[in-house]
């Protein structure tokens, strides 16, 4: 005896104002009866501080309520009867009707460390107080409304950096500090979701041999508890442009895919903030040399130089 949801698009992707519609599906070994079938869809924001976060006592964990965006139900059918076997109901319903007042400003899916913005739909099918409901939840992903889109592209913003020794305020090593370095390129810092992010470098003197060249990709997440802002910074992806000593002079093309559920247009909201951010981690071999651990991706040491720039993300498409 089961129960799914099946969404009409395989890619559970719906704007603000559009149609979900999708069939409720119920496997059963034996006919039941049922006082309603319902569903319902909800939106929310979901913040948590973890313990320590910006100076932010464990006390203040989990006590931050969610932000409600949307709550509809529907109820798909009345009492009734479902036979033994395989049964398909459909249901349509539209996302956020323009007569409706009561439902929050719709943020695209995100899933964060921090911050996760979640839609669901949730069906249950009441079969009275002597048996359990039937019940069944699928997320779909929601993206800005096309008349929300600005009506001409948005042309990609580039940023010119440079990286040198003089540049890093972390202790650098003997070879680096009395040798130099200097690493020059542009990425871009405005880029659709859609899009990947494009960009050069070009490694002009280095005195020591480089082990590797890496883009981070980083999300900025600050919640607001009271007067205090929680802020935390963690990777999303590492993506390696270079792997060993390269040519001096040459450009090397920076080129990044954004992983949907784990990006989203930035968003600088009253009581959160979702940001984003690129960090170019040069790092030079050395006998001290070791590979950070996967528990602290960000942390820089002696043998490495970085490079931060804002990024920001919008959705033109």
């Amino acid at each position: 005896m089961s129960v799914e949801i099946k969404l009409s698009r395989f890619n559970r992707i719906y704007r603000h104002g559009e149609l979900l519609e999708g069939t409720i599906i119920t496997t059963l070994n034996s006919s039941i009866s049922y006082q309603s079938i319902r569903l319902t869809l909800n939106g929310t924001v979901n913040l948590q501080v973890r313990g320590g976060s910006a100076g932010v006592i464990e006390s203040l964990y989990g006590v931050i309520k969610p932000i409600p965006i949307m709550k509809k139900v529907v109820d798909v059918r009345s009492s009734g009867k479902i036979g033994s076997g395989t049964t398909e109901i459909p249901f349509s319903v539209i996302l956020k009707d323009p007569k409706e007042k009561n439902l929050g400003k719709f943020y695209e899916t995100f899933h964060g460390g921090n911050i996760s913005i979640q839609y669901l739909a949730t069906v249950e099918i009441a079969r009275g107080y002597l048996h359990k409901p039937l019940s069944a939840t699928i997320e779909y992903i929601v993206e800005s409304d096309k008349d929300n889109l600005p009506q001409n592209p948005i042309p990609p913003e580039m940023v010119i950096f440079y990286i040198t020794q003089d540049t890093q305020r972390h202790t650098l090593i003997s070879e680096l500090k009395s040798g130099g370095f200097r690493i020059t390129g542009r990425i871009c810092t405005q880029c659709s979701l859609s899009d990947p992010i494009n960009g050069e470098l070009t490694v002009e003197a280095s005195a020591v041999p480089i082990q590797s060249i890496d883009i981070h990709l980083l999300r900025v997440e600050s919640i607001l508890i009271g007067e205090r802002i929680a802020t935390e910074s963690s990777v999303i992806q590492e993506t390696q442009i270079a792997d060993g000593d390269v040519c001096r002079g040459m450009n090397l093309p920076i080129y990044i895919i954004l992983p949907r559920l784990l990006t989203c247009p930035s968003i600088l909201a009253g009581p959160f903030s979702i940001e984003f951010k690129l960090s170019i981690v040069i790092t030079f071999k050395s006998d001290l040399y070791k590979k950070p651990t996967k528990a602290d991706p960000v942390s820089i040491k002696p043998w490495m130089a970085t490079e931060s720039v804002p990024l920001e993300l919008v959705r033109t498409a």
